[in-house]
């Protein structure tokens, strides 16, 4: 892959062309589903439009930063980024200071600016996984208590995310360390052992909340009451339907029109699917693909030049952004039941905007050093990870 430079910066060409693919479609379509609300609400026609493009020059701006930090320096304040995330959960609970929206207090008000506390903690996650696997793996591949320990930190994280309650960040968080400590070498027998005990847990929290059971009963036939349970659903299918091949054309949405709840948040792969068909859905799914294929197959140069640390962050990257496109574009397809997780680097809102875009300036800078170290024929240890199984 070829790369270009900046003083000492080395860029990724595809990496960099798929994100800026990404924005730029997910800008559009902010702006197609949401000036019917700028509006409605605001009584300015591009409120929305205009507050997201904020919300993209904030993140690139903290990516740009978070870029030019070592990775050594992330590597030594890992443990306190993610105790300083439990405290934001516990911040974001207290009555006054937490602000909730549709029954759920996700969000911390900062300079007008709502940031949603959870996608704080899923980067946080990222960066405490991969310092605890550098620093213990013989631990994690040889005892089953080097795979419980850190999750205990990750259950107190899960309890105060359901307290909001936010059951799909929970997920998203659990599947960060479980995929960072597969790839670190975990026995196989150990690690399914854990696997099902978290889904034995999952399935009871869901069986025992009236509100997640009847998400999951309306999934599985959401046109047994379509005006209500099942209404986002339908109303998401029918997006699906009505877009066809070749859409209805940008800005000629009609589902987006007060019948599809939170069109240019949750629900922004559905009007993509309306207006721009079955070939703006394939495009979009491509550029996810290759912007998690691209995020393994630095985890694997790293892993090469022996840059542990860089290698798990890495790899923790693209489970999240896997993870979590995966879970929106199949709740908005229906083969999922509904979860607010929003689309990474597409949907409306800055906290999730921003974040993603500090977790991409941490991609480069990953990418960056282990490129240099290549370039300058650094040489590298020779003990290698168990988990370089993907070919570059």
């Amino acid at each position: 892959m070829r790369t270009s430079r900046v003083g000492q910066f080395h860029f990724d060409a595809m990496l960099l062309t798929v994100c800026i693919s990404l924005l730029l479609i997910g800008y559009v379509m902010v702006a197609s589903s949401s000036l019917h609300l700028s509006i409605e609400k605001e009584s300015n026609n591009f409120y929305y439009p205009l507050r997201q493009l904020i919300h993209i020059g904030l993140g690139l701006f903290l990516g740009g930063y978070i870029a030019t930090v070592p990775m050594r320096h992330w590597e030594k304040i890992g443990p306190g980024l993610f105790i300083a995330g439990l405290l934001l959960l516990i911040i974001v609970l207290i009555p006054g200071l937490g602000v909730k929206v549709n029954g759920s207090t996700r969000w911390l008000s900062i300079g007008g600016l709502r940031i949603q506390v959870s996608e704080v903690v899923k980067f946080f996650a990222v960066i405490y996984m991969a310092g605890y696997v550098t620093r213990h793996q013989k631990s994690i591949r040889e005892s089953a208590f080097g795979l419980v320990k850190p999750l205990l930190l990750f259950s107190l994280a899960c309890l105060l995310l359901l307290m909001e309650p936010d059951f799909g960040s929970a997920v998203v968080i659990l599947m960060i360390a479980m995929g960072i400590m597969f790839l670190a070498g975990a026995r196989l027998s150990q690690f399914i052992m854990l696997l099902l005990l978290l889904a034995v847990m999952a399935t009871l929290l869901v069986y025992f909340e009236p509100y997640r059971m009847k998400r999951v009963t309306s999934f599985m036939d959401p046109w047994a009451d379509p005006l209500d349970t099942g209404f986002q659903l339908v109303q998401s299918l029918i997006s699906f339907g009505r877009g066809e091949v070749s859409g209805v054309g940008l800005g000629s949405g009609i589902q987006k029109l007060f019948y599809l709840p939170e069109a240019h948040t949750d629900f922004l792969f559905s009007v993509i699917a309306e207006e721009l068909g079955l070939f703006g859905v394939l495009t979009v799914i491509s550029l996810f693909s290759l912007l998690v294929w691209r995020t393994f197959v630095i985890a694997v140069i790293a892993e090469q030049a022996d840059e542990r640390f860089s290698a798990f962050i890495a790899y923790g990257l693209g489970i999240w952004f896997g993870f979590q496109s995966f879970v929106n574009m199949g709740v908005n397809m229906g083969i999922l039941p509904t979860k607010g997780l929003t689309l990474p680097l597409m949907s409306y809102g800055g906290g999730s905007m921003m974040i993603m875009c500090c977790a991409l300036g941490l991609l480069f800078r990953v990418y960056s050093e282990v490129t240099e170290i290549n370039a300058n024929n650094i040489p590298v240890r020779t003990k290698k990870l168990r988990s370089s199984w993907l070919n570059v």
